[in-house]
């Protein structure tokens, strides 16, 4: 009987412990963390495409190119592990850069930059207002982006050259989606 009521107290110990350490963690949680969605912007949309979505497309749209040279043409594609490994690195930075791009409340551009390089782009108070009222079109776009560059992925996975360079086309094309409805989207210039 003894032995019976030990074990029965230590169960209830056990499971008390826990219901104390499960409400601490709780309660620590709310205190110290204000909410785990929370983020703090610092570059704004237009450096997370300067500065983080340019320079890693750029070397996979690149990867797969004929050149003309002096001694003739040069066909250049990913060929050995490591050219694959960078290739992958490279289009893993673009996906996660999608989710930069969804941050609440991050600038479009810092206050003295212009967004225009051609002239057809519209100001930045414009860009934003345009993303507000669109939301869902927004993160739809983004989202095809992150889709377009996961096929990158498998592309890379599979060191498969063509289906790189149709991956490649398809975030092309989901860049230029995003950026005619938001960014220039009154420019009627064939692209």
């Amino acid at each position: 009987m003894m032995c019976f009521f030990n074990k029965r107290l230590g169960q209830l110990s056990y499971l008390g412990s826990a219901l104390v350490l499960v409400g601490s963690m709780t309660a620590c949680n709310q205190k110290y963390f204000i909410s785990n969605s929370e983020f703090k912007p610092v570059a704004t949309v237009q450096e997370v495409m300067n500065s983080i979505i340019d320079p890693n497309i750029d070397p996979i749209w690149n990867s797969v190119s004929s050149v003309s040279t002096p001694k003739g043409t040069e066909e250049r594609k990913p060929e050995t592990d490591d050219d694959w490994r960078v290739l992958r690195q490279h289009a893993l930075a673009v996906i996660e850069a999608g989710n930069l791009l969804l941050v609440k409340d991050r600038p479009i551009s810092v206050v003295s930059a212009t967004t225009s390089s051609g002239g057809a782009e519209l100001t930045s108070e414009a860009i934003k207002t345009l993303i507000a009222a669109n939301q869902a079109a927004y993160i739809e776009r983004i989202h095809e982006l992150q889709g377009a560059a996961q096929g990158l992925l498998v592309a890379i996975d599979a060191k498969n050259v063509q289906e790189l360079e149709d991956a490649g086309g398809r975030v092309e094309q989901a860049c230029e989606q995003c950026h005619s409805q938001f960014w220039y989207p009154g420019d009627n210039k064939p692209k």
